[in-house]
């Protein structure tokens, strides 16, 4: 579906607690959290702006903010 939240905490909600814990502890978790949600942002905006890239950067953009959610669930689900 287009312009669908996949931010971190919305993909997580089980997390939420972890999340604000490694994010006041963990300055490399913070760094990525916020990364993670900045591609999230940045994609649902051009979904929902007709998306005015082409089809290879947007998935591009997609398959980064996958690996780094698969990266951020394994140091979650290590707490």
């Amino acid at each position: 579906m287009l312009g669908e939240d996949h931010s971190l905490l919305h993909e997580f909600p089980e997390y939420q607690a972890t999340i604000t814990k490694l994010c006041q502890s963990d300055s490399a978790f913070t760094k990525d959290a916020k990364h993670y949600d900045a591609l999230d942002k940045e994609i649902r905006e051009l979904e929902l702006n007709g998306a005015p890239i082409d089809d290879e950067a947007m998935h591009q953009l997609k398959h980064d903010r996958a690996e780094l959610k698969d990266s951020l669930y394994k140091r979650l689900s290590n707490q």
